[in-house]
């Protein structure tokens, strides 16, 4: 079936004060409603405010919330529709294929993605039993009705990760709902610059994971045992057996260490850069709890913020 603008489905672009040329390039777009959001009302994200906006306006059976940097595959709305109906689902999430320039990009992405999957495997995301959920907004399809009856964005309004928070109240709703990493459907670049992904993770990374100390501390081990050791044998111990066994649990542990980066779906190169982005990461755990729990507060595109704790 041919999907049809304005027939079959309709496209709302809910423009949140942008300030590149999304507005005018929407405005020239024949079919296009572009909306203008108010003010996010207090305790509302300015995201969680946009979205509810168009939800409102939107008249079809199916939402599908998608950001403006996301790049999307032909047949992908017609493929996730088919997906949807097949599995019997309310909720349907996409991780896309990430896109990164630049070093720093290149090597903490790999390694944010393969914590992500550890904590969120999209076999138990997609398990009615398992309590684990989970949802990326850069797609995230809903039924109209399942959406409206949980309340929507108005149910997860301050919400710094309203689609984590979303899914969450679908899967406790005992709807079902559908996780995967989605390259067949869509690709994003999630940051343009190495101080908006700094920006974005301190935003999202004490949310995203239970123990962000503790985890911190775990990898830096991790870093520590892979780096550090063979110094270390080499320095303290003369006795080849003895280097043997120590180099022995060495390899171990940078076979672990490269095998859970690999988790992350990004490509063999970028993941051999995951002990470059490592530090980073561990630094961005901290950060993130820093100022979820103690400044009680995160700044995001220019707004501030309350985040109460953790």
């Amino acid at each position: 079936e041919d999907f049809r603008l304005g027939t079959h489905w309709e496209l709302l672009v809910a423009d949140d004060h942008s300030t590149d040329c999304t507005r005018a390039i929407a405005e020239h777009m024949e079919g296009v409603t572009v909306l203008s959001p108010d003010e996010p009302p207090q305790g509302w994200t300015g995201k969680a405010n946009a979205l509810w906006t168009a939800a409102r306006r939107a008249q079809g059976e199916w939402f599908l919330f998608t950001d403006a940097d996301t790049v999307h595959e032909p047949g992908d709305l017609k493929r996730a529709l088919e997906e949807a109906g097949s599995g019997h689902l309310a909720l349907l999430s996409y991780s896309p294929r990430q896109r990164v320039s630049g070093f720093w990009q290149r090597a903490l992405m790999p390694v944010v993605f393969s914590e992500l999957a550890l904590a969120y495997p999209p076999g138990k995301v997609s398990d009615p039993a398992s309590r684990v959920a989970a949802a990326n907004g850069q797609f995230l399809m809903v039924r109209r009705n399942a959406y409206f009856e949980v309340g929507g964005h108005s149910a997860v309004p301050g919400s710094l990760l309203e689609d984590l928070d979303l899914a969450a109240l679908f899967k406790r709703r005992r709807y079902s709902i559908g996780f995967r990493y989605a390259p067949d459907a869509l690709s994003t670049r999630m940051y343009r610059s190495a101080g908006a992904m700094v920006e974005g993770w301190t935003k999202n990374l004490a949310r995203l994971f239970a123990q962000p100390l503790l985890l911190a501390a775990w990898r830096m081990l991790d870093l520590l045992l892979v780096v550090a050791l063979p110094l270390l044998v080499w320095a303290l111990f003369s006795h080849p057996l003895q280097r043997y066994a120590l180099l022995a649990v060495w390899a171990h542990a940078l076979w672990r260490f490269f095998s859970r980066v690999a988790g992350s779906n990004f490509p063999a190169a970028d993941c051999a850069l995951a002990l470059f982005g490592m530090p980073l990461f561990c630094m961005l755990l901290l950060r993130s709890w820093f100022d979820h729990v103690i400044r009680r507060r995160v700044v995001w595109k220019g707004r501030q913020y309350s985040t109460g704790r953790i």
